[in-house]
């Protein structure tokens, strides 16, 4: 027999008896050594922040029941964030807070978006700067009473010129409506609006002249409902000639011949 054949025969013997041993150790319940290579994954730090259990609508007050600690990644504390280790006692200290803004669920509790427990919920929800303003609106003047607390409105005022016709003229661009009525939050069932007979609305010191010259002036004042997506236009916007002049006085564009004269002239000679 040739030796390359012996050497073949050979190997094939081998491998057949340690497959054999193998065979038999695995069938008298023998353990096979087997090295296997685990990846350990180091976890990020946590710390405990203050989040919501539930969504929070403007007005709704903080509560044991709707807040709650959770575990939140260290580095991704921002400024603002409530935790643990500066308040622990935060839950307790902040039973019955207000909502200045929408709080959805499972959202961090921000200071900024919080006032304090006070019942003059109205004064809390005002930012700094701001007033409170209510005038009257009806289904006529108030967008069929679609309009709900924290929509955007125009305010329009329609009033008769010298000549007898009607004018009309935006007086406030896109003003935030606080409530209707007494009502400062949307019905959480999702069940349909009252129609209310007055709407509160967040103005400036500015806007604020503007309006009680306006509803002095006006036959009617209609609110005209924004789209969502104006919420980040301006809001300051007013109509300047209704502010008052330096002796107090209202300060004018007179229309005449469709000239436009400047000068302190009563708001009613305005064509």
């Amino acid at each position: 027999m040739k030796p390359a054949r012996i050497i073949i025969l050979a190997v094939a013997v081998v491998s057949a008896g340690v497959a054999g041993f193998l065979a038999l150790q695995i069938a008298r319940g023998g353990a096979v050594s087997v090295i296997e290579t685990q990846t350990v994954v180091e976890r990020e730090p946590t710390i405990n922040v203050l989040v919501a259990k539930e969504s929070l609508p403007v007005g709704a007050r903080l509560n044991p029941e709707t807040v709650a600690w959770a575990a939140w990644p260290q580095g991704s504390i921002v400024e603002g964030f409530i935790t643990d280790q500066a308040r622990p006692d935060a839950i307790e200290t902040l039973n019955g807070a207000i909502a200045r803004m929408p709080i959805f669920n499972g959202e961090p509790i921000r200071q900024e978006k919080i006032a304090d427990s006070s019942n003059r919920i109205m004064s809390s929800l005002l930012p700094s700067g701001k007033r409170a303003v209510a005038t009257e609106i009806s289904v006529a003047t108030g967008a069929g009473g679609f309009i709900l607390p924290n929509d955007r409105v125009d305010v329009i005022m329609v009033r008769k010129g010298e000549a007898g016709a009607y004018l009309t003229e935006t007086v406030l661009s896109n003003v935030r409506v606080l409530a209707i009525d007494q009502q400062i939050q949307e019905n959480p069932d999702g069940s349909k609006a009252v129609v209310g007979t007055t709407a509160t609305l967040e103005l400036t010191p500015d806007q604020t002249k503007v309006m009680a010259v306006a509803q002095q002036m006006a036959e009617r004042l209609s609110l005209a409902l924004r789209s969502v997506a104006d919420a980040q236009e301006p809001d300051t916007g007013a109509a300047d000639y209704l502010l008052s002049g330096g002796e107090g006085r209202p300060q004018v564009q007179v229309i005449k011949t469709g000239a436009i004269v400047n000068g302190d002239t009563p708001a009613a000679a305005q064509q």
